[in-house]
This record gives structure tokens, C-alpha cells and sequence, in this order.
């Protein structure tokens, strides 16, 4: 029997030992945006360690943080043989709202081949590949051919505060070759997808304060300057109506412009707009003549009202003039874009468009920048042999709208090329009710990561 049978056979043989392994972990519901979920959070930590040392690591640790605490599990046994290392996150997102589940979301269920539970997909599902990857190299051939670090952090879905820190402080620890990360998705079912690109974020709250309290509308309107009105204008001037471009002065000067390459690519790709209208549930999309909806979502930056409150929201009416306002608005980077530099631009154009008799008040809340990788680098391209291995199809190179912190500071500090092999389906619902991992993609995804240590020790 082949190598490659022994290594199928296996994966085959443990599919319902695994799936109950995973639903354990998913019962254990580490939301770090929870302050009294604490316990849960080391305890979904603490689990985690408990596998990595029934994989095969040799040394195992949960490092604190002044958040949430990050694993470290190491297997070095690998002579003269690459190291990679894994980064994960064992947070999830919040389950609110509950009743858009259609099965609780902290008891993991399967229905038409999914599994459905908070943190499936985002990242628990995905990340847990990578565990029993080298758990099927040691149960099958008693080595693996490549050394493993894994470094998986609990604050992922609240920015990553601390796990920089972590990574500088134990830089020496974390060296490696390469890094893999599972949290991103396919293209489409069946179609294997390495992800070499990410957008950046900056995110900021604004505050537009008027009169000392709210005010009747009908003895004050017309008299006193609007804050809500004032914040809905102010919203508007950031994008050009004709266009749809965004029109702060600045907001494109550092853009990296897509290549003609990628262009064609993405062209070939199976993206049917109607349908993705209809998944959406919406009549259109945004509009820009010069760039297609694939182009958009990867390649160019955005400026994004995420919440809106003023004012009276609540049944029937009110005549109220509001005393404030305030907005929560995100803009997706794209290569070359600074997020200290772009929040400077749009403060500045905020100040230069409001008007007397309100204060305006922007507050920085997140930056990251945007990640891209050549696509033609030799790990990359053994990762994509490992993907056509384990899902017998060939793999296309995509980039992805949103954003892992920590890629870019990883490819910073330890520099060396990172692969984000995406185990997810553009219906798997992270972040929202129903979120749910295909567990043909969970397997396959074992395989391929398995694969992946064979052809990147070839290297």
C-alpha cells in the first residue's frame, strides 16, 4: 500500500472520532468579546493544550496574556527538515441573535453533511485540521516529515490586542519557514482555493454633539443645527454618487492597482452575479463601471457605515430634535494603504465639512493593513499541490475581502511566506446565525494539510 493510501485510510477510519473530538470543543463557548465567559475561555484553551499533546507535540503551554491566554504546542522531531507554523484562534464570535439558529448554537449539529455550532467554520472546525494532521503522520508512520509549531490565540475576534506582543516576545520560539492559516474559504464547493491577498481595516467611531439634551422639534427645529442631519451629511460627502468611488481627498493615492493577470483570472472564475444577488437578497449591487464585483471585494477599498444611532428609535413617534449622533464606520485597506494615514485623511475631511453649531469627535478603534503574498512562491505553490492531492481538483488562487490581523505582523516580524488554505464555503455563515463547516472540507482539508508537510519537505 502506498503512502498516500496509508495516510487516506487513516483519515477514513478516524471521520466520527474526530467529529465527536470537535464537538467537544464546540460545547465550550469562548466568546471573547464576553467578559463572564472568562472560564470558558481558559477552559476551550486548556482543551486544546490536552489535544495538541495527544497529537504528538512534545511541549505544549498556555502563554497569559493581558487578555485571553494564547497556546503554543511544539513537535520537533524533524531533522533537518522545514519548520511550520500554525496560527489559529480558539474565540468565537457571539451567538446573538439566538433565535436565527435553527439548532442551539453551542450544541454542534449535523445536517446534510454540515456541521452546524458557533466557531464550526471561525475557527475551531478549520483550525483542529491542522491538529490531526500531524496526529495522522505520527499514528501512521511514527514521524512527521516537517516540524510544527502552533500558536493559536483567544482574542482574535476582538482584534488580536495582545498576541503581537507574544509573538515578539517569544520571536526566537516561533521561527519557522512558513506559516499556515486555515480561516478563510473556498471559492465554491469543490473548488480547492488558496488565498493570497487580504484587505487591511481602519475603524473609527464618530460623534457629532449639538444642543446639552434633546429638544423638542417642532419649538427648536429650524433654529438649532441638527446633529443627525449634520452626521447623515457627513456620511454622504465620503462617497461620490455618480461613481460610487469613495470621495475622500486622498483615499486612492497609495492604492496598489490590480494586474492584468489577476484580472483575467478572477474573470475565469465560476462567479454567477445573479445568483449572488439572489443569495443576498437584493435587487443590485454597489456600482463602479471600472471594476467587476470580484475586483471590488478584493482588490479595492471601501468605506462602510457599520451602525448608525440618533435620536428616537423606538415604537411610534416622537418629535425629537436629537442632542447627538454617532456612527461606526469601517474602510477595508488594500495593499500600500496606510490606516493612520487614511484616518487622517478622512478627519480631516469630517472637520472640513461640518458645519457651526456642532463638535465633531473622531475615535480611532482599529488598523491593520492589508497582506498580500507572490503567488508563485515555491510554498504556495506546494500548498496548491497539496490541495489538488487532497480534494482531486486543482486548486485557484483568490484573494479575500477581509482581514487576520496578525498575517501582516507575522510576515513582518518572522518573514517568511504564509499560506492561507481555506477550508470554508461562501454559505458557512461566521459570524451569523447557522454558522456551519462542510465536513468533506473538514476531511479533505486533513489530507491536504497532511500533503502539505510531504511536498513542502520536498522543498
Amino acid at each position: 500500500m502506498s503512502n498516500s493510501d496509508v495516510l487516506s485510510e487513516h483519515i477514513s477510519r478516524q471521520r466520527e472520532t474526530w467529529l465527536e473530538e470537535v464537538n467537544e470543543w464546540l460545547r465550550i463557548p469562548s466568546v471573547s468579546t464576553d467578559p463572564g465567559r472568562r472560564d470558558e475561555m481558559l477552559a476551550a484553551a486548556e482543551w486544546l493544550v490536552k489535544k495538541l499533546d495527544a497529537a504528538g507535540c512534545q511541549e505544549t503551554a498556555v502563554w497569559p496574556t493581558e487578555g485571553h491566554p494564547v497556546v503554543f504546542g511544539a513537535y520537533k522531531n524533524a531533522e533537518d527538515a522545514p519548520t511550520i507554523l500554525v496560527y489559529g484562534h480558539y474565540d468565537v464570535q457571539p451567538e446573538d441573535p439566538v433565535e436565527g439558529w435553527e439548532s442551539p448554537p453551542f450544541e454542534p449539529t449535523v445536517r446534510d453533511g454540515r456541521l452546524f455550532a458557533r466557531g464550526a467554520v471561525d475557527d475551531k472546525g478549520q483550525l483542529y485540521v491542522h491538529v490531526k494532521a500531524l496526529e495522522t503522520w505520527l499514528a501512521t508512520r511514527g514521524s512527521c516529515p516537517v516540524n510544527i509549531l502552533y500558536l493559536i490565540e483567544g482574542e482574535e475576534e476582538v482584534g488580536s490586542p495582545n498576541v503581537g506582543k507574544v509573538v515578539q516576545e517569544k520571536i526566537e520560539k516561533l521561527a519557522c519557514d512558513a506559516v499556515v492559516i486555515s480561516d478563510t474559504t473556498m471559492f465554491a464547493p469543490g473548488l480547492p482555493s488558496l488565498c493570497y491577498g487580504l484587505r487591511g481595516m481602519a475603524y473609527c467611531q464618530i460623534d457629532v454633539s449639538g444642543p446639552k439634551g434633546d429638544l423638542h422639534s417642532g419649538s427648536f427645529g429650524g433654529a438649532v443645527v441638527n446633529p443627525g442631519e449634520v452626521l447623515a451629511r457627513l456620511l454622504a460627502s465620503c462617497r461620490n454618487a455618480e461613481t460610487g468611488a469613495v470621495a475622500i481627498p486622498g483615499f486612492y493615492d497609495d492604492v496598489v492597482p490590480l494586474t492584468p493577470e489577476e484580472r483575467r483570472d478572477w474573470q475565469g472564475l465560476p462567479f454567477d452575479e445573479d445568483a449572488y444577488k439572489n443569495d443576498l437578497g437584493v435587487a443590485a449591487l454597489s456600482f463602479d463601471s471600472d471594476y467587476s464585483p470580484l475586483e471590488r471585494l478584493w482588490g479595492r477599498p471601501t468605506f462602510e457605515v457599520n451602525g448608525l444611532l440618533s435620536g428616537f428609535t423606538g415604537t411610534g413617534s416622537k418629535t425629537v430634535l436629537p442632542a447627538t449622533a454617532m456612527a461606526k464606520v469601517s474602510m477595508r485597506l488594500v495593499p500600500n494603504q496606510d490606516a493612520d494615514k487614511i484616518m487622517d485623511a478622512l478627519e480631516a475631511h469630517l472637520i472640513e465639512c461640518a458645519p457651526a453649531g456642532v463638535s465633531l469627535e473622531v475615535t480611532r478603534m482599529q488598523g491593520a493593513p492589508a497582506w498580500l503574498a507572490p503567488r508563485d512562491h515555491p510554498v504556495l505553490l506546494a500548498a496548491g499541490r497539496a490541495l489538488e492531492r487532497g480534494f482531486s481538483a486543482a486548486p485557484v488562487y483568490i484573494r479575500e475581502g477581509g482581514s487576520i490581523p496578525l498575517v501582516s505582523l507575522l510576515d513582518e516580524l518572522l518573514g517568511v511566506p504564509a499560506v492561507l488554505m481555506g477550508l470554508g464555503l461562501p454559505d458557512e455563515n461566521a459570524h451569523a446565525p447557522n454558522e456551519n463547516l462542510s465536513l468533506e472540507n473538514f476531511y479533505g482539508g486533513v489530507a491536504s494539510a497532511v500533503y502539505f508537510h510531504e511536498e513542502l519537505a520536498k522543498l
